[in-house]
């Protein structure tokens, strides 16, 4: 009997990985293959929760407030006995927080808040700020953990961390915990504005204004992250944590194959079916599809993915080792395709 290692991302605001690894489990079952479910994560948003199914562990919640300084609960995860903490950027300072509009939001992470959508704008752009990271990682190192891992992607703000060190300051600092920043991206720092800016709101004039303050941050803080490989995840998040409290830079899909034991479940199976929202060039560069690419080339197992839309150029398929795409857009869909991967030919 085929056993797959199903090692899925998240299908980005539509299916988490979870649920995305359950389903292509579900389809092998179906079809009288062996699954070993490992969702994963590349420090975009859901890496919490993915590193909370693989371990098990813990989710708590604390008060914080979202970036534009609304008063919300958020949610970390506690695994490894509660020594290690993981959390989301996104929770507390995502960008969905921000394009929800009204009162009455429940827990970023745990849960849908209950507003109206709307559009992200030049003045939310400008006024993001990571304070509620902060808090959150605060509240990590209160609970107990001495790890904090905090996953970068899915930020609404380009502050450059200042928001999240002055909640950190404010509340004694990490205390001798250390902090790892795990980034799906290798942008630095004085480049964040230019590149993600713009999916947040900011407007050319905007880009160029947050831009130059990030140059007075950089000038202000204890060291200068400009030109440090990832520092500019999250809006120069990470390089801001990284110059203040000394925060490691990961990348993020790396760190979380590692941690979850990926080669070694690889090397317990036959063939790996992993899968994204969208595969492109882009996500053969770094992000957690590439990084499994080419873990499963090195292992001599065949690598098939089941994405939401195909739009990797067909010239790649062998450069990528890759074995088959499928589309899939809805969870029945994603069980037809692993199914098709594991009958027989």
């Amino acid at each position: 009997m085929t056993r797959f290692l199903v090692c899925p991302d998240s299908f980005k605001g539509t299916f988490s990985a979870p649920e995305v690894a359950a389903a292509i489990g579900e389809g092998l079952a179906a079809a009288g293959a062996e699954a070993d479910l490992f969702p994963a994560a590349d420090g975009g948003e859901g890496t919490a929760e993915t590193v909370r199914v693989a371990l098990g562990g813990e989710v708590r919640t604390a008060p914080a407030h979202d970036p534009l300084g609304r008063p919300i609960e958020a949610a970390f995860v506690l695994v490894e006995d509660g020594t290690t903490a993981v959390v989301d950027t996104a929770a507390a300072s995502g960008l969905p927080l921000v394009t929800r509009r009204g009162r009455g939001a429940k827990t970023a992470g745990a849960g849908e808040p209950s507003v109206v959508a709307a559009t992200p704008t030049v003045s939310d752009a400008e006024a993001a700020s990571t304070y509620g990271t902060g808090e959150l990682i605060a509240a990590a190192v209160a609970a107990g953990a001495r790890r904090v891992l905090l996953a970068a992607g899915g930020s609404a703000t380009t502050d450059g961390g200042v928001g999240a060190i002055e909640a950190l300051e404010e509340r004694g600092g990490l205390d001798g915990a250390s902090l790892t920043v795990l980034s799906d991206v290798r942008t630095s720092f004085e480049d964040a504005a230019r590149v993600f800016a713009p999916q947040k709101g900011a407007d050319p004039a905007a880009v160029e204004r947050l831009t130059e303050r990030l140059r007075r941050v950089a000038a202000e803080l204890p060291r200068d992250p400009r030109g440090v490989p990832m520092s500019g995840a999250a809006g120069g998040l990470s390089g801001g944590l990284w110059a203040a409290f000394g925060a490691e830079l990961r990348p993020g899909a790396e760190f979380v194959l590692d941690l979850l034991d990926f080669d070694g479940r690889l090397r317990a199976c036959d063939a790996a079916i992993s899968g994204e929202g969208r595969i492109d060039a882009q996500s053969l560069e770094g992000k957690i599809v590439g990084q499994i690419a080419a873990r499963c080339a090195a292992a001599g197992r065949d690598l098939h993915v089941v994405v939401g839309q195909d739009a990797l150029d067909p010239a790649l398929l062998d450069t990528a080792s890759l074995r088959s795409i499928r589309e899939a857009r809805t969870l029945a869909e994603i069980r037809t395709a692993a199914g098709e991967i594991a009958a027989p030919r």
